[in-house]
């Protein structure tokens, strides 16, 4: 089967079917300066949803265990991956050793105006900067960003122009949303950073998704290109009989 056969066949399969989140989402072609951003969680939300990482549909992780929400639009950078190189600049900016990346896409939350009445929504986000995260021992970075063209936000492009109230209630939701009473905070926001910084994250999750995923389609088109030969090979042995 020719590159352009293949190349119809994939588009065929995006018009048949859904696109996985993660990894059928394009990341956008001005990235890292402006990213998609698949949302999982809303403000409204009561309960915590995430991606299914085999299904791509959403799953509810756990119910809010407190009152404090989600206070901007929380999903993920598609084709993003915290790894080797994501861990490696979290090592050098806090000078610590034996981090990790989650394995998990970059999170992503994106600042708006606009009231958004559901999630499993791609919107157009532009980053201006973010929190270094550590998660037990995990470099769990939080891009910031503004909803592209948002008639509020869309005026801020580094995170050093917010007001600082936004900022403490971003930094709050993350170090609480999973502390249980009585127990210690086992996660840090080591550093709050810039724009510059926030699309160097960006495009280190690009290399770690890459290394990893990053002959995805080629795989498949190979399987599916043997398995065109292997069928058409039958057809001739049962033509022939």
């Amino acid at each position: 089967m020719s590159q352009e056969s293949f190349s119809k066949l994939w588009k065929m399969i995006g018009l048949r079917y859904t696109s996985h989140p993660w990894h059928g989402i394009p990341i956008g072609p001005d990235a890292p300066r402006k990213v998609t951003a698949f949302i999982e969680v809303i403000p409204s939300d009561t309960v915590k949803y995430e991606v299914d990482k085999q299904s791509g549909y959403l799953k509810i992780d756990r119910p809010q265990k407190f009152s404090n929400i989600v206070p901007a639009l929380y999903g993920f950078i598609p084709q993003t991956y915290c790894k080797a190189q994501v861990a490696e600049f979290c090592m050098q900016a806090t000078g610590r050793a034996n981090i990790v990346g989650d394995d998990d896409p970059l999170d992503i939350c994106v600042l708006t105006e606009r009231e958004v009445t559901h999630g499993n929504i791609i919107v157009n986000a532009t980053p201006i900067g973010g929190f270094r995260m550590i998660d037990g021992g995990e470099a769990d970075d939080k891009i910031i960003a503004v909803l592209t063209k948002d008639e509020v936000y869309g005026q801020w492009h580094d995170i050093s122009e917010l007001p600082a109230s936004i900022i403490n209630r971003l930094r709050h939701y993350f170090l609480t949303y999973k502390q249980l009473p009585g127990e210690p905070i086992n996660c840090e926001i080591t550093h709050v950073y810039g724009r510059e910084e926030a699309l160097e994250v960006i495009r280190r999750s690009q290399a770690d998704y890459n290394e990893a995923y990053g002959d995805l389609e080629g795989v498949l088109s190979a399987t599916l290109s043997e398995a065109f030969h292997f069928s058409r090979r039958q057809q001739d042995i049962l033509s022939g009989l």
